[in-house]
C-alpha cells in the first residue's frame, strides 16, 4: 500500500524577515516530522521571502538573501521534504516558485503558471510565467506542484494528472474578503479534484500584511471534491493528512469550522490590526474616542488584537460634544480595561478662530469652523503618538471615506485605519457581533443616530442619504462598478445616485491621502481601487 504523510504549515511569515522564515520554515519541518510523523512539509507561497514582497524583487540584494535562505533550508533538512514558495532568478527572469527540497537537495522546481494581475495582485511586474506542470516522485507518490492562481484555472491540474500526478499540492497565498473562503474552497478547489479524480492539498499562509490579511483556512479534499481537513482561520496551525491509495485520509475532528461573515470579518480586523502594529515594531495604539460606533469599533478590535495595556483612549470633547457621548466613551473604555484621558478642546478652537479671524472677516461660518475642530484632534493625537510611540488608529468607516465625509489632516490624520473597508451599516452589525462575545458597545450607542458633532444638533443624514440607502449605491458604483444610469435602472433615486456618485468622484483626492487600512470586501479603496484625481470622465 502506497502511503505518504503530509503536514499542512499554515504560517504567519512576515515580507522581507528571510533569516526569521528561513529559521520556521526548518523549525515547522522538524516538528512536523517529531511531533507528527510527517515525510511531507507543504508551506505557502512565497514563504522564505513573505507575501508580497512587491518591488523588493527589483533588489539585488534582496534576491540575494533569498536565495540564500533557500540554500539555508535545503542544508538544515534532515528527513523530512519541504515543499517551498519563493521567488527564483533564471539567468536574468525572474520566476514564482515552489521548491522541492528533500535530502540536501533540489528534487524539483515549479514555475507558477497563472499570473494573478487584477484586484490587489500585481505578479506580472515581477515575474515571468511558467508552462510546464511538474509531477515529482516523492516515496513513491506522483505529485503535482501548482501555486495558488494555478488552481483557480483547469488547465494546470488536468496537465498535471496528464503528465501520471495522483496527488496535487498547491501553495497559497490567498487574502481575504468576504466569503472568499467559501468560493476558493467550494466553488474552485473541490471542483478541481472531482474533475481530475486527484486530491489536493491547499495550503494557504496566514496574518497581516499592510492592507491585505490572510485568513488562512488550508484544507485537503479527496479524489470526489469532499473536504476531509480545515484548518482554522485567522490562526497558525499545523496538521497532518494521509495520502493512501490514490486518496487523502484525516482524523476525526480535523475540519474545523467555517466562520460566519460577522465572526469573519472581525477577525481580519484584529488581524490586520495586530500585525501591522507588532510587524512595525509600535509600543501600541492610541485612538480619539468620541462615543460613537466607529470609535466604539475601533476600539474593541484594538483591545482584542494588543490587549488593553497597549491601547490608550483620549477623549477630546467641544462645545458641540453631548454629555451622553462622553458617558459612552467613558464606559467603553472601562468595560475594556483601557487608559484613558480627557483633553477638552474648546479653548485651542477659541485660540485658532480668533488667529484666523482678521483672515475671515466678512466671510461666514461653514465647514471650516467644523473642520478645525476635527484637525485640532488629529494634531493632539499625533503629539502623543510622537511621544509615546503608539500608532494612531484612525477611526473612518469605507462609507465616509468614499463621499469625503471625513476632514483631511483630522479625523483622518493617523497611521492605519482600522475599518477603513468596513461599510457603515456592517460596522453596526460588527458592533452587535462583538457584544454577543462580552458587552463593550453600549447600546445606545448602537441605536442612537449618528453624528460627527461638530455643529448644532448635527447628524450624518443631515449631510448623506441613510445608511440603507447610501452603502448599496456605493458597493454598486465602487465594487462592481456599475453606472450611475445601471443603479438608478435597479430602482435608486436617480437624484440621490447623482448626488453619491458626484461625491466619490471628487474625494479621490482624499482618499489618496488616507493611511492603508485592513481590506475585506472585494474592491478597497488604495491598491485595490486606482482611479485618477484628475480626470474630466463624469
Amino acid at each position: 500500500m502506497t502511503t505518504l504523510s503530509i503536514a499542512l504549515a499554515q504560517l504567519n511569515f512576515t515580507v522581507g524577515d528571510i533569516d526569521g522564515n528561513t529559521e520556521r520554515i526548518i523549525s515547522t519541518c522538524q516538528r512536523a516530522r517529531d511531533e507528527l510523523g510527517c515525510r511531507v512539509v507543504v508551506f505557502p507561497e512565497l514563504a522564505i521571502t513573505g507575501y508580497p514582497p512587491e518591488d523588493l524583487l527589483f533588489r539585488d540584494d534582496f534576491m540575494g538573501k533569498a536565495e540564500q535562505g533557500v540554500d539555508a533550508v535545503r542544508a538544515g533538512l534532515k528527513g523530512v521534504c519541504a515543499v517551498v514558495g519563493h521567488p527564483w532568478r533564471v539567468d536574468g527572469t525572474l520566476y514564482n516558485v515552489a521548491s522541492v527540497i528533500d535530502g540536501g537537495a533540489i528534487k524539483a522546481r515549479y514555475h507558477k503558471r497563472r499570473l494573478p494581475n487584477y484586484s490587489v495582485f500585481d505578479e506580472k511586474r515581477y515575474f515571468k510565467a511558467g508552462h510546464q506542470p511538474c509531477v515529482v516522485d516523492i516515496d513513491g507518490v506522483a505529485t503535482a506542484i501548482t501555486v495558488c492562481e494555478d488552481i483557480w484555472y483547469p488547465e494546470p491540474i488536468l496537465e498535471s494528472v496528464s503528465a501520471g500526478a495522483r496527488l496535487v499540492l498547491n501553495l497559497n497565498a490567498s487574502p481575504f474578503h468576504l466569503n472568499k473562503a467559501i468560493e476558493r474552497e467550494n466553488d474552485v478547489v473541490a471542483q478541481r479534484a472531482r474533475v481530475s479524480q486527484v486530491p489536493v492539498v491547499y495550503v494557504n499562509t496566514v496574518g497581516g500584511q499592510d492592507e491585505l490579511v490572510f485568513d488562512g483556512g488550508s484544507f485537503s479534499v479527496n479524489a470526489s471534491g469532499q473536504v476531509i481537513q480545515r484548518s482554522p482561520f485567522f490562526d497558525e496551525h499545523l496538521t497532518r493528512v494521509d495520502y493512501v491509495e490514490n486518496d487523502l485520509q484525516a482524523a476525526a475532528g480535523q475540519i474545523m469550522d467555517m466562520p460566519g461573515i460577522e465572526e469573519s470579518v472581525y477577525q481580519a480586523l484584529v488581524t490586520g490590526v495586530r500585525d501591522y502594529v507588532n510587524k512595525n515594531r509600535f509600543r501600541g495604539v492610541v485612538i480619539g474616542l468620541s462615543g460613537g460606533i466607529d470609535s466604539a469599533l475601533t476600539l474593541a478590535v484594538a483591545v482584542d488584537a494588543l490587549g488593553s495595556d497597549r491601547v490608550q483612549v483620549v477623549l477630546m470633547p467641544s462645545r458641540y460634544t453631548r454629555k451622553m457621548s462622553l458617558d459612552d466613551a467613558q464606559e467603553e473604555a472601562a468595560s475594556l480595561g483601557v487608559e484613558s484621558c480627557e483633553i477638552a478642546i474648546e479653548q485651542l478652537v477659541e485660540a485658532y478662530e480668533r488667529e484666523l479671524q482678521p483672515l475671515f472677516e466678512g466671510l461666514a461660518p461653514d465647514t471650516t469652523e467644523e473642520n478645525l475642530q476635527a484637525r485640532i484632534r488629529g494634531n493632539l493625537l499625533m503629539a502623543i503618538s510622537n511621544k509615546t510611540g503608539r500608532l494612531v488608529l484612525t477611526t473612518g468607516n469605507k462609507s465616509e471615506m468614499a463621499v469625503g465625509y471625513a476632514t483631511l489632516y483630522g479625523d483622518m490624520a493617523g497611521g492605519f485605519a482600522a475599518i477603513k473597508d468596513v461599510p457603515k451599516t456592517l460596522v453596526y452589525q460588527l458592533a452587535r457581533y462583538r457584544n454577543t462575545i462580552s458587552r463593550v458597545i453600549p447600546e445606545r450607542v448602537i441605536a442612537r443616530a449618528p453624528s460627527a458633532e461638530l455643529a448644532p444638533d448635527q447628524e450624518d443624514q443631515d449631510s448623506l442619504p441613510p445608511y440603507p440607502v447610501l452603502d448599496p449605491i456605493l458597493e454598486a458604483y465602487i465594487e462592481r462598478d456599475r453606472s450611475p444610469l445601471d443603479i438608478i435602472a435597479s430602482g435608486f433615486d436617480a437624484e440621490v445616485v447623482d448626488r453619491v456618485v458626484a461625491m466619490v468622484n471628487r474625494n479621490e483626492y482624499k482618499r489618496r491621502q488616507a493611511p492603508p487600512g485592513v481590506r475585506i470586501t472585494r474592491r478597497a479603496f488604495g491598491r485595490d481601487r486606482r482611479y485618477p484625481i484628475t480626470s474630466g470622465f463624469r
